[in-house]
């Protein structure tokens, strides 16, 4: 008899609990991985759901699986088509008994495991679930998943008065053979109907898929640069590789685990420095937890229009105005700049994701779900859990007790970005401009846009709106919505 360890957001070998649990068994065990061909089609606006860069990251991890799989004596079989009719035809060609998986927690991924739970069941085959994505196992919880508090705040509070972390499991150092089955190829970007993404020389990293590139970051930010110990002071700058640690493409692939993090801060804080930084950085693992918990409570919720709180705000489906959104034409440089970063990059910071997320939502009223599905489409380190519920909350329908929440845009380009560099970066027509006057161009005289070269209108567009009007007029609306 054999287990099917089904891989799916969990894409490495440590901290990692069905492949723990079948090794228990001194059984036959079978990895396995199934491009779902939904994963690779459009969104409800007509987005791709997975753009060119989230794919080849996905791609390189699972390469990097199935050669740590090979050197441990296994392999990685691979397929496409639905997992719910994939596995139970595998379970009859390779008498499995059980099928081990790690649980996700949104509906789209509910569904295709309630699935296969019926077939299999009718097959009299065991469907195991296990939870390996979090900081806190579910069940390690001062409180019940459907008992997380609302508020991030109060859920830290009762986290951090009982902190229970799991110790990470080692690798394997050995696995069963695979038995004689055909091992199946990774298809290409081309095949899964994608163009191989160029790299820019702009991005603030070079992301490589994998658990060993993973570790590989981790060691470069802790111990190599020893980039920790002013994690909190530079956490919300734009520009650059080490101003945050860059974790989340490993972790939202699962090629790296939170509880590995965890433990090497509780390392970096007994032999290097123990501080605000450090603990910050666990600070933004409980946001992740967070995420995870609320979408599991709230289910399809997280998805709605009027979001977790119920709101009827008359969003726009404004596309001219989105297009210049997600394109970076807007006219205010500090929108633009991260969403040209976005655009030819697949990143862009946790700074300029709250900035553009705030004007998308708060100053052109524009459907927080088309930013949400756009983020989907380009996000390297897209996690379902963490990207609708950060849009939730950007757009005011989320767990946000202060409501109408906005970013302004231009004194945060000042505080978080005072020299200008990084809109000189990414907008090389804004970059002869000294000084304060990057930040609102549309203040250049004409005289200044010809001594600057930089006609604004031609070189760099009028703003899409005015600030402070659009958000006077959406204030009004969302109060009575």
């Amino acid at each position: 008899m054999n287990i099917l360890i089904w891989f799916r957001n969990d894409l490495r070998l440590h901290d990692h609990l069905p492949l723990q649990q079948a090794l228990t068994q001194k059984t036959g065990i079978i990895p396995f991985y199934c491009f779902d061909p939904d994963h690779f089609g459009l969104s409800s606006f007509g987005f791709a759901k997975t753009g060119a860069f989230r794919a080849q990251f996905l791609l390189e991890s699972l390469q990097d699986l199935a050669n740590s799989l090979q050197e441990i004596g296994s392999d990685l079989i691979i397929r496409q088509g639905k997992p719910e009719d994939i596995i139970p035809q595998l379970v009859q060609d390779l008498n499995i008994s059980q099928v081990y998986f790690n649980a996700e927690v949104t509906s789209e991924e509910i569904y295709v495991e309630q699935q296969i739970e019926k077939k299999l069941s009718q097959l009299g085959v065991e469907f195991i679930s296990f939870h390996s994505a979090t900081l806190y196992h579910p069940i390690d919880l001062p409180f019940k998943i459907s008992e997380t508090p609302e508020i991030f705040t109060n859920f830290r509070q009762k986290i951090e008065k009982d902190f229970c972390i799991r110790e990470p499991i080692d690798s394997p150092k050995r696995l069963p053979e695979l038995p004689n089955i055909q091992r199946g190829n990774l298809p290409s970007l081309e095949e899964l109907g994608l163009e191989t993404p160029i790299f820019n020389t702009n991005a603030v990293l070079k992301f490589k898929g994998g658990e060993k590139a993973g570790l590989a970051r981790l060691k470069e930010y802790f111990w190599q640069k020893d980039c920790l110990k002013s994690y909190k002071e530079t956490r919300n700058q734009m520009l650059g590789a080490n101003y945050s640690s860059k974790f989340s493409p490993w972790l939202a692939n699962g090629c790296l685990s939170p509880r590995l993090v965890y433990a090497e801060i509780q390392k970096y804080e007994s032999t290097r420095v123990k501080n605000d930084s450090t603990y910050w950085l666990v600070f933004e693992l409980l946001w992740r937890d967070y995420f995870r918990f609320i979408a599991a409570k709230h289910g399809k919720r997280i998805f709605y229009l009027s979001g977790l709180k119920n709101i009827k705000f008359p969003w726009l489906e404004d596309w001219e105005r989105f297009n210049l959104w997600r394109e970076g034409k807007t006219g205010y440089p500090l929108i633009d700049a991260n969403m040209r970063e976005l655009l030819k990059t697949g990143f862009m910071s946790n700074r300029g994701r709250q900035n553009v997320g705030s004007f998308l939502t708060k100053n052109l009223g524009i459907n927080w779900q088309m930013g949400a599905e756009w983020f989907e489409y380009l996000l390297i380190d897209y996690d379902v859990c963490s990207n609708w519920g950060n849009w939730n909350y950007t757009a005011g329908v989320g767990n946000d007790a202060r409501g109408f929440r906005y970013f302004n845009t231009t004194k945060q380009s000042k505080d978080y970005d005072p020299k200008g560099n990084y809109l000189r970066y990414w907008l090389p027509e804004l970059e002869s401009i000294p000084g304060d006057l990057i930040h609102e161009p549309w203040k250049l005289t004409k005289a200044e846009q010809i001594k600057y070269n930089c006609k604004i209108g031609s070189d760099y567009p009028f703003r899409v709106v005015d600030f402070f009007k659009s958000i006077e007029h959406n204030q009004k609306l969302y109060s009575s919505s």
